[in-house]
């Protein structure tokens, strides 16, 4: 296996692109899935705009498949006193794969603070089970990845609620800090409405919008909880909406998803 961090220290710079290889353990099917193209396009964005503040929020189409020889090309669309936005294109062997829109802004004196995110009781990580049956999984990338169900249900469990709850980490060690490894972190499960399927089939994420509500998201030992909850799902696409919670319980990420189904 490739691991996270040798796979981004093997980038590569080249007049104002970035370059790297996908190898073949971090695919989904023919593409590198969703979670993983984005944090290169962070990735991409960091290294090519020096003294950035701060992700706040992002927005991702994953317009075709990543794989074979990749390039990142961020421009920077408008740096202002408080704010950057930064657009990065990551084109693949079959041409534009992602387009990313980033927002960095530095944090601002605020009167207003208030949180309604709450984190579920669940099962401590200690004693929680794989979220996999057996900690297998049939989705090649997982093999990068510690599950464990904190609650809800699992994929392929008609008649469940479609709800995740799962405590998530890196098996790299050195990836288990900072936003690029949690931005791959945070779209590693299935989909929630694949709780509904009668067996695995294909999906595809088409289009992830995800907000960043710390400054500096960190957890203990690398373990980080997310809850998906599939919203809707009508005419071979779902909706969903995403938290991600530190160990501690604070949350760190509120993202959402349309996600393609093939059943």
């Amino acid at each position: 296996m490739t691991a996270f961090t040798d796979l981004f220290a093997s980038i590569a710079a080249e007049s104002g692109t970035y370059r790297a290889t996908m190898t073949d353990d971090w695919l989904q099917g023919r593409t590198a899935y969703g979670g993983l193209s984005s944090s290169l396009c962070l990735e991409a964005a960091r290294r090519a705009v020096p003294d950035l503040p701060p992700l706040r929020s992002a927005q991702f189409t994953l317009i075709g498949p990543a794989s074979g020889p990749l390039s990142m090309t961020p421009t920077v669309l408008r740096r202002g006193k408080s704010a950057v936005f930064v657009n990065v294109d990551l084109v693949g062997e079959a041409g534009l794969a992602v387009r990313a829109v980033l927002s960095f802004g530095v944090a601002r004196a605020s009167q207003i603070g208030y949180s309604a995110l709450p984190m579920p009781a669940v099962t401590p990580i200690a004693d929680s089970p794989p979220f996999f049956p057996g900690d297998r999984s049939p989705i090649g990338f997982q093999q990068h990845f510690e599950s464990r169900l904190a609650g809800g249900t699992r994929p392929v469990t008609p008649g469940a609620k479609p709800e995740y709850l799962i405590w998530y980490r890196h098996k790299d060690e050195r990836a288990r800090q900072g936003i690029v490894p949690l931005i791959a972190l945070a779209d590693g499960p299935p989909p929630a409405v694949m709780a509904m399927f009668p067996q695995f089939a294909p999906i595809s994420t088409m289009t992830w919008s995800v907000d960043v509500l710390t400054d500096e998201p960190q957890t203990a030992d690398g373990w980080w909880l997310i809850r998906s909850l599939a919203t809707t799902a009508h005419q071979g696409y779902s909706t969903q909406s995403m938290i991600v919670w530190n160990a501690s319980g604070e949350p760190v990420l509120a993202h959402a998803q349309n996600v393609a189904i093939f059943l």
